[in-house]
């Protein structure tokens, strides 16, 4: 049996998953990732909860509705690829976002209400990403500057509004794997 997880999330709009998928398609020839993220469970991830006990996330949820409620929706676009973990022979391919003070205040305004509700958090500093892929497969190193040529056509990408946060229930025996359990529309 799988434990169940949960996150809250920004949404990303169809056409930008659309998107990003394509990045996804360009790389996937000659990138090997053991795990290549579904299109459907592309977001970019606020305050990860991991196995919550009801209580507690109906408190977070209670917390993140009240912090949210004035907060207007905001645009930023993708920037570039990237990795976590050793350069080399990384855990996670990405794909990032233009800096956006809106995308922080949003983010610290989840976090602190996820703390408020008894959750202890990642207190690495936020780095705000979309997940493409896990887990280095390929033979040789990874390499990035290879990558980023092949990716020269895509990124920069579009200009899109942020306009939904979520809190998500991870399926790990599913794809896509992430189900919506709430929503929080921003103004």
């Amino acid at each position: 049996m799988h434990s169940t997880h949960y996150f809250f999330a920004l949404t990303l709009p169809d056409e930008v998953k659309v998107h990003l998928s394509k990045i996804s398609e360009q790389l996937k020839p000659n990138f090997p990732f053991k795990n290549w993220v579904h299109r459907a469970d592309y977001h970019i991830t606020l305050a990860f909860l991991g196995n919550a006990d009801q209580r507690r996330l109906a408190e977070s949820v209670l917390s993140v509705k009240e912090a949210l409620k004035d907060v207007h929706s905001f645009q930023v676009d993708l920037n570039q690829a990237g990795t976590f973990g050793r350069p080399d022979l990384p855990r996670i391919l990405w794909v990032n976002t233009t800096e956006s003070s809106s995308l922080a205040e949003v983010r610290d305004k989840v976090y602190a209400s996820c703390i408020e509700a008894g959750f202890e958090l990642e207190t690495r500093p936020f780095k705000p990403h979309i997940t493409l892929a896990r887990k280095w497969m390929g033979q040789g190193k990874f390499q990035m500057t290879a990558a980023e040529k092949s990716l020269a056509s895509l990124l920069p990408g579009p200009v899109f509004t942020m306009e939904e946060a979520v809190l998500y229930r991870t399926h790990l025996d599913r794809t896509p794997k992430y189900e919506m359990v709430e929503s929080f529309k921003l103004i």
